[in-house]
């Protein structure tokens, strides 16, 4: 059998410094790398210790990324236990960062979403992924 890919979703932005307390205070995500004028690239990589995934920011010097170009722009993150979830909020918030409301009403549901600095969405959903 192989081994599970791992999964790096990578994305430009303007402003490094912004999105980091967004992703590592607020949602306790850990900085696994980070690089410097590699091949005119700077960059951070997100993530946990041992998980299959990391998000990977990039700023391209001399090259604009701009903003999200829509509010559908989501990551959700499933967390279905009610005192997990409520932690994962409360430590957005304390981090600086208010809910706003969903561009699809389905997410506010049973979920906060919070918008990162370069307008991207990070949807905490308090529940199981099902099929």
């Amino acid at each position: 059998m192989s081994p599970t890919p791992i999964l790096r979703v990578a994305r430009p932005s303007d402003n490094l410094d912004a999105l980091r307390p967004f992703y590592e205070h607020g949602l306790g995500f850990n900085l696994l790398a980070c690089f410097q004028n590699h091949d005119g690239f700077d960059g951070m990589i997100f993530g946990h210790e041992n998980a299959p995934y990391h998000l990977e920011f990039t700023c391209a010097r001399g090259h604009a990324a701009g903003r999200a170009p829509t509010l559908e722009n989501l990551l959700v993150l499933y967390i279905p236990d009610q005192d997990q979830w409520q932690a994962a909020v409360r430590r957005m918030r304390n981090a600086g960062f208010e809910p706003v409301p969903a561009s699809n009403p389905y997410w506010d549901q049973f979920g906060k979403t919070f918008e990162d600095p370069d307008g991207y969405r990070v949807v905490l959903q308090r529940s199981v992924w099902a099929k």
